[in-house]
């Protein structure tokens, strides 16, 4: 069966917010975790909701985020969509660090510029 992940989006970054994100990339993973498929799905408005609903109408079984607030991260869970929260990053640069096993809540994959 193949494995869905989703990723809220602000242009090419994890979303900040879970329920401000109007963009929402969708990768599905082959039986040896290789991407097989790739989109971006526009909703027509930011709404944790319709986001909510897109999760589970896809199937999804992990859902890679930035801010979510309590009441739409436990539905996730209770519907058994795995949620790694609170993640800081380009999307590419996220879920190759998902792919690798490196990913959890918290994670933050930017560098600093230290300016001299």
């Amino acid at each position: 069966m193949a494995h869905k992940v989703v990723i809220p989006l602000n242009g090419e970054e994890v979303a900040p917010r879970f329920d401000l994100a109007a963009e929402v990339w969708i990768g599905r993973l082959n039986a040896e975790g290789g991407l097989e498929e790739e989109r971006i799905v526009v909703l027509p408005q930011a709404s944790a909701e319709a986001l909510c609903h897109l999760i589970v109408s896809e199937r999804a079984k992990t859902v890679i985020c930035g801010g979510i607030e309590e009441l739409y991260y436990d539905y996730l869970v209770w519907k058994k969509v795995a949620v790694i929260d609170s993640v800081v990053g380009r999307r590419a640069e996220v879920f190759r660090a998902f792919l690798e096993g490196r990913l959890e809540s918290g994670t933050v994959l930017f560098e600093r510029k230290v300016r001299r």
